[in-house]
């Protein structure tokens, strides 16, 4: 019974017995270094980064052929571009004068005809037809 008179004792002057207590405020610290975290974190982040990714990017059939397919396809688009380039100046010195008006006609090439008519004073109208498709594109100008 002693045992229990202490024990209630000690409970009953338990409040009137002063604790200290110490609080701080809390601080945030970054841990990456892009955020301000310590510049030592950064090789660590990164090799975490690294072994976390499962992305693998696929090549069709190897480094050497497809550079050399790409330049193959380079040089094809060039060498198309040259030759639809004098296509090109072979229609035009043909619908321009040597004054550098447009001449009212047609001209037709393999796969479009090419028609100028003069549709008042100085106003031309210059309409492009694709022979496979029938599509057609016109524009007027003045000259």
């Amino acid at each position: 019974m002693k045992c229990l008179t202490s024990v209630l004792l000690g409970l009953a002057l338990l409040p009137c017995v002063s604790l200290s207590v110490q609080a701080s405020e809390l601080v945030y610290t970054p841990v990456n270094p892009s955020f301000g975290g310590n510049p030592l974190n950064g090789p660590v982040l990164l090799n975490q980064a690294n072994a976390q990714n499962h992305f693998t990017q696929h090549s069709s059939s190897g480094s050497s052929a497809s550079s050399a397919n790409s330049a193959l396809t380079q040089f094809n688009s060039m060498l198309q571009s040259a030759i639809l380039s004098r296509v090109s100046s072979a229609v035009t010195s043909s619908i321009v004068g040597t004054d550098g008006k447009l001449i009212p006609g047609t001209v037709e090439t393999t796969d479009f005809t090419i028609t100028i008519t003069n549709l008042s004073a100085g106003v031309l109208q210059i309409t492009t037809t694709d022979k496979t498709t029938g599509q057609t594109t016109s524009f007027q100008i003045n000259q």
